[in-house]
């Protein structure tokens, strides 16, 4: 058997441990049902909003597909179409990218002090909660709006990749949404992980490099909050388990190994 079987397999269970975290934010829908639908509260007002941002960009998809695609326009068919469906797909996936990760935040922030309440429970359910420093409503508005930003331009960087990577015929599409899949997995968690990791006063670049260490687990984590973002109105019950269930990934990386 070649060495890497071995290393697949064990990327595979890492990955699928990272799921595992979700599972478990999931649960305390059964344990805390009153405090995971306060979290549901403030996601479901942000997703009614987004509805209206989704609605235009379907409506509009189209003629953004032309007017991305005009050196095809004296093509034939099929390639004609083909290029831009593939075009179409990759704005749909940068579209998506931008909505789940901005949901996330904008999520977090109109929701902070009940998705607060859940990380805390979670964190004295397992034992020995962190002491979280008081830094003030201010500086802790103001360093919230600089981590979302230096979050935000890796993501438009990304975008611009997957909108060239979709302009590939055939295989365009697919890779487009693949890698658009990954790069918004890793930044949820990134996003995701900022109340655990905050209130033990690692700074953003801290919190970057340790989860990165652990890249298959919090990848298997983002990947499937992500796809499970893209189910209509699923966002409203996911978002307060995976707050819940990044605090336990959280904690996880956190635990020397």
């Amino acid at each position: 058997m070649p060495p890497s079987a071995p290393l697949s397999r064990g990327l595979l269970r890492e990955f699928g441990a990272g799921a595992g975290f979700l599972r478990r934010g999931f649960g305390l829908w059964l344990t805390s049902p009153r405090l995971m639908l306060l979290g549901a509260l403030p996601a479901l007002i942000v997703a009614l909003v987004y509805i209206a941002g989704i609605a235009a960009l379907a409506v509009n998809l189209g003629g953004i597909s032309e007017w991305m695609t005009p050196f095809a326009d004296g093509w034939g068919e099929p390639w004609k179409t083909g290029t831009r469906v593939a075009a179409g797909v990759a704005v749909v996936t940068v579209g998506i990218l931008v909505l789940v990760y901005t949901y996330a935040a904008v999520t977090l922030l109109v929701g902070d002090p009940f998705y607060e309440r859940i990380w805390r429970s979670v964190e004295t359910s397992l034992g020995s909660p962190p002491i979280a420093p008081d830094v003030g409503l201010f500086r802790s508005l103001v360093r919230a709006v600089v981590d979302g930003a230096r979050l935000l331009l890796p993501a438009v960087l990304v975008g611009l990749l997957l909108v060239l990577s979709g302009l590939i015929p055939v295989v365009g599409g697919a890779l487009a949404f693949t890698l658009g899949a990954a790069f918004g997995g890793w930044v949820l968690v990134r996003e995701l992980t900022g109340f655990a990791f905050d209130a033990r006063g690692f700074s953003l670049r801290e919190r970057r490099q340790m989860l990165a260490r652990r890249r298959a687990t919090c990848l298997g984590f983002g990947v499937v909050t992500y796809l499970l973002f893209l189910v209509p109105f699923a966002a409203v019950f996911v978002m307060p388990a995976a707050v819940a269930g990044a605090t336990m990934l959280s904690r996880d990386v956190l635990t020397p190994r």
